[in-house]
C-alpha cells in the first residue's frame, strides 16, 4: 500500500458506532503495542472533529512541520510518529468547523500529503458514527481492515453493527470487535467487577455478524483521570491486554490481506470545489458543475475557524 514514498503493510482502522466507547485509547493502545513488539508504526488520528491522540500521547503543545513538501509526523515517546489536525491549529481547543467533504479531504491528505515512510502498520483512529468522514477513509484509504470498539450494552451494540454493516457495504474488511469497559478493576484490591454485562459485546456485536472477538478492555479508573497513556507507566495488566489485542489484530490483517489482495485507495469522486456537494461529487448535488466557482446551489466553503453547514 504505497503513496508517493509512504509503503506501508497493514493500515487498520479504529471505529465505533457513537462516542464515548474509548474507541481513540483502543487506537492508541494498538498503536503502542505494536510499536513495543519492534514494528515500525504511525498512528493517523482521521477524528477530525474530535482529535485525541495527540492529548493522550501527551503531544498536545506540538505543532506540525514540513519538509517543503509533505507534512512529517510528531514523534511520540514510543518511538512512532503521529499526524492529527490539533497539530495544525494554534490551540488544541479551536474547533474545526467545517463542510463534510472539506473534512474528508483532510483525512485524505493526512495519509497521501504526510511523510509516513515505510511502516509496518498505520493505525487510523476513526471518527465515531457513519458519516462522510468515516465514508472517506473506507473507500478513500487502502485500509487493510476495520476493528471496531463497543461497550457491552445493547444501545450501543445495536449502533456498532449499523457501523459494521457501513464498512461492508463499503467493501471493506471487518476484523472484528473489541469489548471495553465490560468490567471495571477495583483500585483498592485489583479485583474485576461487571461494570456492564462482561462479554455482551463478543457474544452479541460480534456473534451476531460472525465477527471475532479480538480483545477487551476492563475500566480502570486511574487511567481514565490520568487522561494520558504512557506505555512505560501503564499497569502490566493493561500492557498484556494491549499486546494480546496486537497479535489478534496483526493476525487478522494478514488473512484480510491474503484474502482480498493489496487494496488501493479509491480516486475521489471530483466536485466543484464549494464545499457543498456530497461523497459522490457533483453529480449528486443539485449544481451539476465541475469547475471550482460554479455551484450556486452549495454555497462558499467555510475556512477554518468559520462556521459551516
Amino acid at each position: 500500500m504505497e503513496s508517493a514514498e509512504n509503503k506501508v503493510k497493514y493500515v487498520i482502522g479504529v471505529g465505533s458506532g457513537k462516542g464515548g466507547v474509548g474507541k481513540s485509547t483502543t487506537a492508541v493502545l494498538l498503536a503502542q503495542a505494536c510499536a513495543a513488539k519492534g514494528l515500525k508504526v504511525g498512528l493517523l488520528d482521521a477524528d477530525i472533529t474530535g482529535p485525541s491522540a495527540p492529548r493522550l500521547l501527551g503531544l498536545e503543545s506540538f505543532r506540525a512541520e514540513t519538509d517543503g513538501e509533505r507534512l512529517l509526523p510528531i514523534p511520540c515517546e514510543e518511538g512512532f510518529g503521529v499526524m492529527s489536525i490539533n497539530f495544525l491549529v494554534e490551540d488544541e481547543d479551536s474547533p474545526v468547523i467545517w463542510r463534510g467533504p472539506l473534512l474528508s479531504r483532510a483525512v485524505e491528505q493526512f495519509w497521501k500529503d504526510t511523510a509516513w515512510g515505510e511502516l509496518d502498520i498505520l493505525v487510523v483512529d476513526l471518527p465515531p458514527g457513519t458519516g462522510d468522514i468515516v465514508i472517506t477513509a473506507l473507500t478513500g484509504l487502502p485500509l487493510t481492515g476495520v476493528l471496531f470498539v463497543a461497550t457491552p450494552q445493547d444501545l450501543v451494540t445495536m449502533v456498532v453493527s449499523k457501523a459494521v454493516a457501513m464498512a461492508l457495504s463499503a467493501e471493506a474488511q471487518v476484523l472484528g470487535i473489541v469489548e471495553n469497559m465490560g468490567t471495571i478493576v477495583c483500585p483498592e484490591c485489583g479485583k474485576e467487577h461487571p461494570l456492564f454485562s462482561s462479554g455482551e459485546a463478543g457474544r452479541q456485536g460480534a456473534g451476531r455478524k460472525g465477527l471475532p472477538l479480538l480483545g477487551r478492555f476492563p475500566f480502570r479508573p486511574a487511567i481514565a483521570q490520568s487522561g494520558q497513556l504512557r506505555w512505560s507507566e501503564l499497569p502490566e495488566g493493561l500492557r498484556l491486554e494491549a499486546q494480546a489485542l496486537a497479535e489478534a489484530c496483526l493476525t487478522a490483517a494478514a488473512k484480510a490481506a491474503t484474502v482480498a489482495g493489496p487494496r488501493k485507495a479509491k480516486a475521489p469522486a471530483e466536485d466543484c470545489g464549494s464545499g457543498g456537494c456530497g461523497s459522490g461529487g457533483c453529480e449528486d448535488c443539485d449544481c451539476g458543475g465541475r469547475e471550482a466557482g460554479d455551484c450556486a446551489a452549495c454555497g462558499e466553503a467555510p475556512s477554518p475557524g468559520k462556521a459551516g453547514i
